[in-house]
């Protein structure tokens, strides 16, 4: 029979500031999991081979959350020693896996395979918004896009919400960091831009995977976050 506090640690939450982000919850902490794909790692393909997203998703993103959860328990012991030095030090663990578990947690719903409304292009108030900025759906495509070619090294293209102006903006992120804690925007939709995202499929051809994964671009999510950031 399981126990009350065993059934709070199995319970997975999403909340609305953290769309996507799954955490199972305890009177004491918040352990982080890894979060369900909603599509199979080969219904992608051909933009993004089944291999990569298994290797992306069960490797990557796992580690990000195992070393966040490794983190995060450090962090409670330093806060509860009152060790200032230590929770000083846990600052960049926890901000690079952090950042990488709210990164992929969002990266994954951004993306659909077409039978599942992926591809296509924005309507509605996030298409007005991005007109309203840009002047098209393709200017601001094209702006993204090579910004995200651009990066040096890794890290991620962004399409965020600015909540002061009420208007969108591109922004670009280096390694794992988190485009709100960083810009101060809400992310909407990003493009993963780490080697490991692509490399096996693609080589070092960045420009032809940011551009084939627009393709898979799942605007109903990228608008439902929209929504959620007013």
């Amino acid at each position: 029979r399981v126990n009350s506090e065993e059934m709070m640690r199995s319970i997975v939450i999403n909340t609305s500031k953290f769309r996507g982000i799954s955490r199972s919850v305890s009177a004491s902490r918040s352990i982080f999991t890894l979060p369900d794909l909603k599509y199979g790692y080969g219904e992608l393909e051909p933009v993004i081979t089944g291999e990569i997203m298994e290797i992306h998703h069960s490797k990557h993103h796992n580690t990000y959350v195992t070393n966040l959860n490794i983190a995060s328990e450090k962090l409670a012991a330093a806060e509860a020693a009152g060790d200032v030095t230590a929770m000083v030090q846990l600052q960049g663990a926890i901000k690079f896996n952090g950042g990488g578990h709210l990164n992929h947690s969002i990266f994954w719903e951004n993306l659909a395979p077409p039978s599942k409304g992926g591809g296509g292009v924005p309507e509605g108030e996030l298409a007005a918004l991005i007109d309203a900025k840009f002047g098209s759906f393709d200017a601001m495509k094209e702006k993204m896009t090579a910004a995200t070619v651009a990066v040096q090294g890794s890290g991620w293209g962004w399409l965020g919400y600015d909540k002061t102006s009420g208007s969108v903006a591109v922004a670009c992120c280096a390694n794992q960091d988190p485009l709100e804690a960083t810009t101060g925007l809400v992310p909407l939709f990003g493009i993963d831009v780490w080697e490991h995202a692509y490399y096996l499929q693609y080589k070092n051809v960045r420009p032809d995977y940011v551009k084939a994964i627009w393709e898979l671009a799942n605007w109903s999510d990228v608008a439902a976050r929209l929504e959620a950031a007013k």
